[in-house]
């Protein structure tokens, strides 16, 4: 890549498990801008757009100061929503963060961008170590495992792998040794592989799993998981918002 990647965050209205979401207010500011002024301080090197599903939404973005792009409302997801906003913007690699990570860091937008750079994928993303065995068997919080090289075997929502000596409930300590990540819902793409990306047809596992990132697996594309120390805070229902809070300075 010749040039620093754009920072793409797909955003939208609606949301099953927390309705309007972008749009809730914390300490006085909605979610959505909360992230935007977070990634504009923590990473101001990387162009930054949002990609929205409503004109009320990109109101709300550009009436602050920051750029949005309107997109179709109808794609079935954010990778789509980020294709499209690539026609306009035009960038070499995009790195994706959802426009609910009030917490991300520079650390981990460079660390994705670093990966995209240093290794032959067509996509990368971010994994940190658990730190909760509840967590491991918890579906909501996604797990992946690497090879030597770094790069993706699987993602699920089950416990991977399986810790026979433990009869399937590891300690932290099992769950070190076997090197088993909580995967980080931040990643970046080259142009080329995100517009291929969408025009692929979901397989049998990301069916299953409902994880995209699998579609890029089951077509034999690669993904580099870098490893970071600092998870990530992503709202994703009202109970969140409480955790976000909490993270805040007082």
């Amino acid at each position: 890549m010749s040039k620093l990647p754009s920072i793409i965050c797909p955003a939208r209205v609606t949301s099953q498990r927390f309705p309007r979401k972008v749009f809730h207010e914390v300490r006085g500011k909605p979610i959505i801008l909360w992230t935007a002024e977070r990634i504009r301080s923590e990473a101001p090197e990387f162009p930054l757009f949002f990609a929205v599903d409503a004109p009320e939404l990109a109101k709300c973005l550009t009436s602050a100061g920051f750029e949005a792009i309107l997109t179709d409302p109808a794609h079935p997801s954010g990778t789509d929503r980020l294709a499209e906003a690539n026609l306009t913007v035009g960038a070499e690699a995009v790195i994706n963060v959802q426009g609910d990570e009030p917490l991300v860091t520079g650390a981990q937008i460079r660390a994705l961008a670093a990966s995209l750079e240093n290794w032959d994928a067509a996509m990368s993303t971010l994994a940190t170590p658990f730190t909760n065995p509840a967590d491991f068997n918890d579906p909501n919080q996604v797990k992946v495992i690497r090879d030597q090289a770094g790069f993706a075997l699987y993602f699920s929502r089950a416990p991977i792998p399986y810790d026979r000596e433990s009869g399937g409930k590891p300690d932290i300590a099992a769950l070190q040794a076997h090197a088993c990540y909580r995967h980080l819902g931040l990643y970046a793409y080259r142009a080329d592989f995100l517009r291929e990306f969408t025009t692929l047809k979901p397989g049998i596992y990301e069916a299953s799993e409902k994880l995209e990132q699998l579609r890029a697996l089951e077509n034999g594309y690669r993904i580099h998981v870098a490893l970071t120390d600092e998870p990530s805070v992503g709202i994703d229902t009202p109970e969140d918002v409480a955790h976000f809070e909490a993270a805040l300075p007082a």
